[in-house]
This record gives C-alpha cells, structure tokens and sequence, in this order.
C-alpha cells in the first residue's frame, strides 16, 4: 500500500503560523483552553474485513473480537481580540493510520457581535467540516448518541472536508420578540476534488473514524486501469473552487431545520497519478427536533451524483447517483441515554462500464446504550445491524447480498 504523505500535513500546520504571529500581535491578552477526548472500545464483528482495510466490509472493525482506541483527540481554542479565536483538532487512532495522529480541522473563526437589528455575521477560514451533520455536536466531531454515526456522516468523516472560508449571516429572533432564528451561509473551498471515490469503490459505511488530512485511503482492488490502490481525499487537482450553500431555521427550545446545497465544481477529466477529480455534488436535509419527555428526534436526508470521465475521450468511467436517510429517537433520562437509528442507502451506477459495478443498495438498524458517571466519564453498550446488497463483490470472493453485525462497549472520557 503507498505510504501517507506527512508533507502535507507539514503544510497544514505551517498555514497557521502566520495566522498565530499576526494574533501574537495583535493582542497580548488572549484566553487559551485545551479540551480533548479518549474513547477506549472493545467490538465484535460478525462479517467480512473492513473497509479501512481496503476490503467490502460496511463496518470499521474486521469480523472478531479486538480492543481498540477508538478516537483521542486534543481541541485547542485560543480566544482573542476583535472577536476572533483559533480552533486546532487534532485525532489519533490505532486503526487505518500510518503516522498515528493528525489534523481533522484547523481554522480561524470570527464571531461579530449583533447589530441592533439582530444581525450577527460570523466567519470561519481554514480546514473545516463542511455544515451538514445533525448528530456529530460534542468535542472533535464526536456524537453523543451513538458509537458509530450515521453512513450520511461516516461519509462526510472519511471524504468530505473544507480547505477555504465559510461566511455565515444569522438574524436572532430575540431582537424582535421571536422565537425564530434563520440563517444563510455560504462557503467556498478548494483541495477536496476525489470526494466521491470512497462512496464509488466501497460505498457507503457504518464507521466512527475521521480520516486525518495527510491520509490515504485503501480501495479494493477493483481491477480497472482508472482505480488506484489509495484515495488521496483532500488533494487540488483542478485549481477550480467549490460552493456549499445552507439555509438554517431554529425554534427556540424546539428544534432546527437546516438544509443546503454542495458542489465541488470538480473537472472530471483531470487526474494526476490516478487521482481524479470527481464532480460531486449532493443536497442534503436535516431535522433536529425536540419531543414531550426529553425525546429528541433528528432525522438526515442526503442525495447527489458523482462523475469522473476520460481525459481523452471524454468516456464516463463513474457515473453514480447516491442518497443516504436515517431517523433517530434518542431519550434522555437522568444519567442514562438510549438512542435507535434506522437508515437506507443506495448508489446507482449510471455509466457503461459493467466490469466496474458501483450498483449497491442497504438498510441499517443501531441500538445505542450511554451511561454518564459523572460530567467527563461515559459508558456506552451499542449493536448495529447493517444487510446490503453490492453485485461487485461476488467478483471478488464474497456474496453479493450479506448482513453485517457489530456489537461495542466503550469508555469515553471528555477532558
């Protein structure tokens, strides 16, 4: 398997320096907090290798039983003048990496205050996660409802990322008696041009895991000219820059819609040792509401289509549509949480290549127990139930149609 590439990681972190020294100076006042997380799991898997080891497996873990450290992670935010503050995450893991840790986000973020019509403008500028999730809301992206995170978001972690500056406008209800609070943003980005590979040639997954800025990430071995051995998720290919679009409603005390729109302009055509960069594009739909007797409910909706293509002649070598939804009732009562997920997915293959077949269809059940010993310590029992069919892998030594099962215990400690 080629080996990571720590030099752009090398670059990630040197892209903050000037960032830093032009905070050192501005202030000499500035407010510094470390925050971070362990999350020590044991997992039984009843199925195929995993996807982290380049196989057809929809789970993260290979089939049997195994320790692990399921995600450590070290938030810093620095708060400084003129309402800006800087933001580093940083994740290890023990599985799927070459180099042990890495940066999952990094980004300066700006904060105004509101205006006296209760206009708020706030910015964020660096590598960032894109505003999709509904469920990944505590420290380093992690999720306080279950282990594993809905296929929408496991995909938007391992894929999905922004290298550019988010701008977002939020008119506050409380300024004019409302309970409502609406919200328009708007990102640009680049270095995100072979998102769609991973959803292509392994397809949607049940994980926990946030691929890291430098990784690669293994591939099955499909057998075309066009498919490399790794994916390369968060490279410029094009020089073209992406949008991401979002619309935000929230209810005081009730709940919040959020939807939008993402396109990462992508020139299909163009690839550089066998790293494409695909035209990917998805809309996606998020609830998060508040029920009687501390129920919440939040439910996803995400469909797109992706598309690489021949630099010469012009042939489509992937063509796929895709969509992903999950509904979710988590209920909370004293110290104990207990969460059930069912989801549905699917990709299409579109184009006329038959010896690669994207085709796949599935459906997911996750039953999630959380126990909380005190406000850092949490333990947490969780199965998930995922059954799929995928036509190529009965190209390759397993059975089309198949159902995975996992069961974990975990210790989680947020510091």
């Amino acid at each position: 398997m080629k080996a990571v590439l720590p030099v752009r990681a090398v670059r990630s972190v040197k892209a903050l320096v000037p960032l830093l020294l032009l905070l050192a100076t501005a202030t000499q006042a500035a407010e510094h907090q470390v925050h971070g997380l362990l999350d020590l799991r044991y997992s039984r898997t009843d199925g195929i290798a995993g996807y982290l080891d380049g196989d057809y497996g929809k789970l993260r873990y290979d089939n049997g039983g195994q320790w692990s450290q399921a995600q450590g992670a070290l938030v810093y935010s620095g708060e400084f003048a003129y309402n800006l503050s800087l933001h580093v995450i940083g994740n290890s893991y023990s599985d799927g990496v070459r180099d042990g840790a890495g940066l999952t986000e990094a980004y300066l973020q700006y904060r105004g205050l509101p205006s006296q019509t209760g206009l708020r403008l706030e910015a964020r500028a660096g590598l960032l996660y894109p505003t999709v999730s509904m469920e990944n809301v505590l420290t380093a992206w992690a999720s306080p409802y279950t282990l594993d995170y809905a296929t929408i978001n496991s995909w938007i972690g391992e894929e999905v990322r922004h290298q550019g500056v988010e701008v977002s406008v939020t008119r506050l209800g409380k300024f004019s008696d409302s309970d409502h609070d609406f919200t328009l943003g708007a990102a640009l980005f680049r270095g995100n041009d072979p998102t769609g590979a991973m959803l292509a040639w392994h397809g949607w997954v049940l994980g926990s895991r946030q691929t890291l800025q430098q990784e690669t990430l293994p591939l099955p071995d499909i057998g075309e000219w066009f498919v490399p051995e790794v994916s390369e998720p968060f490279l410029e290919l094009d020089e073209r820059i992406g949008a991401h679009l979002t619309l935000q409603w929230q209810w005081h005390n009730r709940g919040r819609v959020l939807a939008g729109h993402y396109d990462n302009h992508g020139d299909p055509r163009v690839a550089e040792n066998l790293q494409w960069a695909w035209r990917t594009r998805f809309s996606h739909l998020g609830i998060k509401w508040q029920l009687p007797a501390q129920t919440e409910l939040i439910a996803q909706y995400l469909q797109g289509d992706t598309l690489m293509q021949s630099a010469y002649t012009e042939e489509d070598l992937v063509k796929n549509d895709y969509h992903s939804a999950y509904l979710m009732l988590s209920k909370q009562f004293q110290r104990h949480r207990l969460t059930a997920r069912v989801e549905e997915f699917a990709v299409v293959d579109n184009d006329a290549i038959t010896t690669d077949n994207n085709d796949e269809y599935g459906k997911a059940s996750t039953l999630s127990y959380g126990y909380r010993f005190d406000h850092h310590w949490f333990a947490q029992a969780e199965y998930s139930w995922l059954r799929s069919d995928r036509p190529s892998r009965g190209m390759h030594g397993h059975r089309p149609t198949m159902t995975e099962q996992q069961w974990q215990l975990a210790v989680r400690c947020f510091f």
